[in-house]
């Protein structure tokens, strides 16, 4: 794909050297030698560049100028500043409105590659990023599944699918992941989607009142029932039930909701006639229901009935590409509500984010960023607005000495009519090896011996399913020969989230063939 940078600079000589540099690199180099032919070629070619290169003086029309005229035409137009020494403090405020960097001169070649590409990556996101809003507007039943990696593509697919069947789905996946938000696309996207959705949260109610609560009850049924009551499935007629927590139901009401699975028929307490009912059933857990039907607490029959349809949600430390999506959907919602205005987050904001595992996940995420936008003083968010454990979990994993943070520039600010912008690349903050530093090498115990890799420290598990994870992914790496690509594949997740897996348990290699 090819990558095009407009210069803008009065002096040829400098036009000259830049495009020799950047033609070197596989850029291609547009130039303007002032600030009123550059706003008039973009003007006339909106898509003209990807970057743009600007040098803060010129005669005429400044860079201070420039770069407002630029952003009226394209305002996610990355516009990196090129400045003398003495005009830093120049460079710095013109980021503040809204430019994407900046460089000193003379510029060093490889600085001034490696911060266009940056450039262009964010370009990039947001016009992928365009054209999945487009796809994905407030009418698309996954609207408010924010995500772009595999899995999330492959969630988005099942619910296309499995939306417009009548099966029941039984839903899975970790506390905080949105099994409630699938129900709902699930049911958006069904023929049923004008009849009702009804939501009942299985672990809320007791259990001496579930059952009327389901199935209603007739006047006189017991003491205090003076008028006829109809339960949730009901009210839920020609519509969709979503019963949340469905491992949390009762044995004796797990039979009545096999009959009704069955038979399509519910019983109210006090009746003696059986009542048809129309409706489609999605259940959701986050227990592994055949572990449960094992030890007794889960009927088998009507496991079988509920797992027609199976989906399992990711959790977010398998799917950590999607984190640039879903800081910004979080971040445009939450000023709304808190009424806070934030331009954006630091590199070193999303990659402390990355470094975390989000036992909570996305609802975890949410509160991070309430927490982080209430508590900031500034509205550009940095890591001192983190919980502790957060920055912690980042700082084991990065080099101690630093470079100061580079802005993530204006990521969340809502636009015209509530709209908010999408954000920037996950190449922005999130963490890679280069720069990684690692204590003295611990081999875990069983490891493979033909295996090349080593754990930085003994792994420290927070839980049962985070150790059968670990093995998991050893076994996975063993079966493999550690070749990165196929181990992704084999265990379902990208190659990023395998990258973070492994910085996570600390297994530090160099595999051949990957």
């Amino acid at each position: 794909m090819t990558k095009t940078v407009l210069v803008i600079d009065d002096e040829a000589a400098l036009r000259m050297m830049m495009r020799a540099i950047m033609e070197s690199s596989g850029w291609q180099v547009r130039e303007a030698e002032s600030g009123v032919k550059a706003v008039a070629m973009l003007a006339e070619t909106p898509n003209l560049a990807d970057v743009v290169l600007l040098d803060m003086r010129m005669p005429g029309m400044d860079g201070h100028e420039t770069l407002a005229k630029i952003h009226e035409i394209q305002p996610s137009l990355p516009v990196v500043m090129l400045t003398a020494y003495g005009t830093v403090g120049s460079a710095v405020d013109a980021m503040k409105r809204g430019a994407f960097d900046y460089i000193t001169k003379p510029a060093d070649n490889d600085e001034l590659i490696t911060v266009l590409e940056k450039g262009y990556q964010y370009s990039r996101l947001l016009n992928e990023n365009a054209k999945m809003r487009k796809e994905l507007d407030d009418s698309s039943p996954v609207s408010g599944l924010v995500g772009n990696s595999a899995s999330m593509r492959r969630l988005h697919d099942f619910i296309f699918q499995a939306g417009p069947s009548e099966a029941t789905v039984l839903i899975m996946g970790e506390s905080g992941t949105g099994k409630e938000l699938v129900a709902e696309a699930l049911h958006a996207a069904s023929n049923r989607a004008g009849k009702p959705l009804v939501k009942v949260n299985c672990a809320a109610l007791p259990a001496n009142l579930l059952e009327s609560e389901l199935f209603g009850y007739e006047k006189g049924a017991f003491t205090g029932a003076s008028k006829d009551k109809p339960g949730r499935f009901a009210l839920a007629r020609e519509g969709t039930i979503f019963l949340d927590e469905i491992g949390e139901l009762p044995l004796e009401i797990q039979a009545k909701l096999l009959r009704v699975l069955q038979e399509r028929v519910i019983e109210p307490l006090g009746s003696v006639k059986p009542q048809s009912v129309d409706v489609r059933v999605i259940c959701a857990t986050n227990r592994n229901l055949r572990q449960e039907v094992q030890t007794g607490n889960f009927r088998e029959d009507l496991y079988f009935r509920l797992n027609v349809l199976e989906v399992l949600i990711p959790p977010m430390r398998e799917r950590l590409e999607d984190l640039p999506l879903l800081v910004n959907r979080l971040l445009a919602r939450l000023c709304l509500k808190n009424k806070k205005d934030i331009r954006g987050v630091t590199q070193e904001f999303l990659g402390a984010l990355s470094y975390y595992s989000w036992p909570g996940n996305v609802r975890e995420l949410e509160n991070v960023l309430e927490r982080a936008l209430i508590l900031s003083r500034a509205d550009i968010l940095g890591v001192d607005s983190l919980p502790g454990q957060i920055v912690q979990t980042s700082r084991a994993y990065t080099a101690p000495a630093q470079a100061e943070p580079r802005l993530l520039t204006a990521a969340v600010r809502p636009a015209a009519g509530g709209a908010a912008p999408m954000p920037q690349s996950a190449a922005f903050g999130l963490p890679s090896s280069a720069g990684s530093a690692y204590p003295p090498a611990f081999m875990p115990a069983n490891t493979p011996a033909h295996l090349d890799f080593i754990s930085a420290q003994p792994p420290v598990f927070s839980s049962p399913l985070e150790e059968a994870e670990y093995k998991a992914l050893v076994q996975a790496l063993n079966a493999n020969g550690g070749h990165r690509e196929r181990t992704a594949d084999a265990l379902g997740i990208s190659r990023r989230t395998l990258q973070y897996k492994l910085k996570r348990f600390g297994l530090v290699r160099s595999y051949q063939g990957s």
